[in-house]
């Protein structure tokens, strides 16, 4: 029997795999779960083109993403902390603290796509990452400098 899988499977395949199984195994199982459907004519022509418009749609987030972060790359955020001696800061700077400054510029940014290796905690140049999905990270450079009021 030829079944469209409509969900992943364990060790069966992937949403959108045409796999064939025993027929009691599709008719038992997979068909009353929901899991698949018949693989008729029309159901593989179906699944083909969604397959393509899913196609397309990734490869229009991955250029959206992709242009995004060559943005980000050329911005510079600059954040002004107190700090101490040998420039050790009070506290350090968050992802908040990124999304804020970035806001301050007119960029938005996610704080939770935000990627701090280590925690910032003294004064001086990072580059931080930034999660942009599809697979794609973006850099962002973050000078923090000390504040002027003390």
């Amino acid at each position: 029997m030829r079944i469209i899988l409509r969900e992943d499977v364990t060790a069966l395949g992937k949403s959108g795999d045409l796999v064939t199984v025993k027929d009691g195994y599709g008719r038992n199982y997979l068909l009353p779960q929901g899991l698949g459907m018949l693989a008729t004519e029309h159901n593989v022509k179906q699944i083909e083109h969604q397959k393509k418009i899913i196609a397309a749609r990734t490869a229009k987030l991955t250029k959206d993403a992709q242009g995004v972060a060559d943005k980000l790359a050329s911005l510079t955020l600059k954040i002004a902390r107190q700090s101490g001696e040998g420039g050790k800061l009070f506290g350090s700077v968050s992802t908040r603290d990124i999304e804020e400054a970035a806001a301050a510029l007119g960029v938005t940014i996610d704080r939770r796509k935000v990627v701090i290796a280590e925690p910032i905690k003294l004064l001086g140049e990072y580059t931080v990452e930034l999660k942009m999905g599809q697979g794609i990270f973006g850099k962002l450079k973050v000078v923090v400098e000390e504040s002027k009021t003390n």
